[in-house]
């Protein structure tokens, strides 16, 4: 994912999402470079900032996003709040029985949380 204030975008990933940086690193052209990993899982998410010069990144909405699975949506939720971030949408109940809602993320990206029918 293209940003263009990668340490407040690696924080919410972190802070709001419990994602931990695996590792930093500047590639050949420049760019800064910050995987997170996530729990319990081998996924990273890799995060970049172009060098400076470099066009701004604009996210069209809807473009992508990401999306985590969580437990227990009300008591996610709940964290999230305390720790000062709020829904963006939801919860909403889907065909399936499932639970899902939204948080803003930085830079115009939406993360959705998910909480799948038991």
């Amino acid at each position: 994912m293209r940003v263009n204030d990668i340490e407040r975008t690696a924080k919410f990933y972190q802070d709001a999402l419990g994602l931990a940086v695996s590792r930093r690193h500047t590639s050949p052209r420049g760019a800064q470079l910050v995987f997170l990993a996530t729990p319990n899982s081998e996924e990273e998410i890799e995060i970049c900032q172009m060098p400076p010069g470099a066009p701004a990144v604009q996210v069209q909405p809807d473009l992508m996003h990401l999306a985590f699975e969580v437990d227990n949506l009300d008591a996610f939720a709940a964290e999230l709040k305390a720790k000062g971030y709020a829904l963006s949408d939801g919860p909403t109940v889907t065909g399936s029985g499932s639970v899902i809602a939204f948080i803003d993320a930085p830079e115009g990206y939406e993360v959705e949380l998910i909480q799948r029918s038991r």
